[in-house]
C-alpha cells in the first residue's frame, strides 16, 4: 500500500518528538523515582529488620536484584508500596466464589489442621486466615521498630488507617503491605481472561501468566466497604501486577506507559487524585486488545496508541466507571467524588485536544 509522503513526514516528526520527550521528560521521572526508591528501600529494609528481630515470621522479601526490589510498586513519584511476602499457606484453600468484589479468603482446609497452621493464632473461629488480624499485628510491629530503628528521626507511622504507612522525611508516603503468592492458581472471578474472540495475548503468555498466579494482599478494599463487614476484615484483596507486567513486554507497550505516567504526573495530579497510574496501566491494557498486533506498538504508532488510551479515559470518567482488567465486575473509580471525576474528564480532554491538534505538543507537555 502506497503512504503519502506527508503523512510519513508527519509520523517522522512525531516519532522524534517521542523519543525526545522520552530523553527529557521521562528519563528525568525515572531518574527522579529511582533516587527516592533507593531511599525508600534502605529505611524500610532497617524497619523490616527490626521487625524480624520481634517475630521471625515477618521475614522481609524486599531484596535488591541489580537495582530491582521485588514487590515494590511506584504509585507516584512521591508515593510507593512494598508488598512483604509471608510463608506458608499449607493447610489453607482459597476460596473466591464471587461474593466479595476484587477478594478472596482463605480457610482452613480441615478444622483439625488449626494448630498446623504458621499464623493459628489470626485463624478465626469460622476458620478463616483474617487479613486485618494480621495486618493490625503487623502494624503494631512495624511502629515499635519505627521508635528503635537507625531512621528514627525520618520516619513516622501514619496514624488514623488501618493499613500499615509510613512517612519518610514528611514528603514520601511508603505503605508496606502483608501479601501470599499464589503461584499456579487463577481466580474463578477472573475465569472469563483472556476473551477468546480477542488475538491478543499469545496463548504462550497467557499459559506462563496463569502459571505465574496473583497476589493476595492484606490492605483496604474500597469494592467490600460498606458490605458484608464480618467478612470485610477476613478478606485478601486480589493483585495482578506480575500479570499485568508480564503483558505490557514487548514492542513499545512499555515506553508508552511510561510517557502516560509522566504525562499524568505533570498534567493529570489533579484533587482527589480521579486519575493514577494504574487507570492508565488498565486502559493501556485494553488498548492491546483493541490492537493485537506487535506491528500496531512499533515507535511510529505510540502517539496514536496514547490518544486511543485517553479517549477511553474520557469516556470511562464521564461514565463514572473504569473496570479492572482481571476483574471488570471491580469499578477502579469506586470511592472517588463525581466531582472530581469530571473536572478530570475535562482536563484529560484540555490534553488530548492539544495532542491531536499540535504535531509539536511534546515540546510544551
Amino acid at each position: 500500500m502506497l503512504v503519502p509522503s506527508d503523512m510519513i513526514a508527519a509520523q517522522s516528526k512525531m516519532v522524534y518528538q517521542m523519543n525526545k520527550y522520552c530523553a527529557d521528560r521521562v528519563q528525568a521521572r525515572k531518574t527522579q523515582i529511582h533516587k527516592q526508591i533507593l531511599e525508600v528501600c534502605r529505611i524500610v529494609q532497617d524497619v523490616l529488620k527490626e521487625v524480624e528481630v520481634q517475630e521471625p515470621r515477618f521475614i522481609s522479601s524486599l531484596n535488591d536484584y541489580n537495582g530491582r526490589f521485588e514487590g515494590l510498586e511506584v504509585i507516584s513519584p512521591t508515593e510507593f508500596e512494598i508488598i512483604i511476602y509471608l510463608n506458608q499457606m499449607g493447610v489453607l484453600n482459597f476460596v473466591d466464589d464471587g461474593a466479595l468484589p476484587g477478594c478472596a479468603v482463605l480457610k482452613l482446609s480441615d478444622g483439625r489442621k488449626r494448630s498446623m497452621s504458621l499464623w493459628v493464632e489470626f485463624i478465626t473461629a469460622s476458620g478463616y486466615l483474617s487479613a486485618r488480624k494480621i495486618r493490625s499485628r503487623f502494624q503494631t510491629l512495624v511502629a515499635q521498630a519505627c521508635d528503635k530503628c537507625a531512621y528514627r528521626d525520618v520516619v513516622k507511622m501514619i496514624a488514623d488507617t488501618t493499613e500499615v504507612k509510613l512517612r519518610i522525611r514528611e514528603r514520601i508516603v511508603v505503605q508496606i503491605t502483608p501479601a501470599f503468592k499464589c503461584a499456579g492458581l487463577w481466580p474463578r472471578s477472573a475465569s472469563h481472561w483472556p476473551i477468546p474472540a480477542i488475538p491478543w495475548p499469545h496463548p504462550n503468555i497467557v499459559a506462563e501468566v496463569k502459571t505465574e498466579g496473583f497476589d493476595m494482599l492484606s490492605k483496604e478494599c474500597i469494592a467490600l466497604q460498606g458490605k458484608n463487614s464480618a467478612m470485610e476484615g477476613d478478606a485478601w484483596v486480589l493483585s495482578f501486577t506480575d500479570a499485568e507486567n508480564r503483558l505490557l513486554q514487548g514492542a513499545s507497550r512499555r515506553r508508552c506507559l511510561s510517557i502516560l505516567k509522566t504525562l499524568r504526573d505533570r498534567h493529570l495530579d489533579l484533587p482527589g487524585n480521579p486519575v493514577t497510574s494504574y487507570h492508565l496501566k488498565t486502559l493501556l491494557l485494553y488498548e492491546c486488545e483493541k490492537h493485537p498486533r506487535e506491528l500496531e506498538w512499533e515507535e511510529n504508532c505510540i502517539a496514536d496508541r496514547i490518544n486511543g488510551i485517553f479517549l477511553q479515559l474520557i469516556s470511562c470518567l464521564q461514565c463514572r466507571r473504569c473496570p479492572h482488567y482481571f476483574l471488570p465486575n471491580m469499578d477502579l473509580f469506586k470511592g472517588k467524588s463525581p466531582g472530581a471525576l469530571e473536572n478530570a474528564a475535562k482536563q484529560v480532554w484540555r490534553l488530548t485536544r492539544i495532542m491531536l491538534t499540535n504535531a509539536r505538543c511534546l515540546e510544551e507537555l
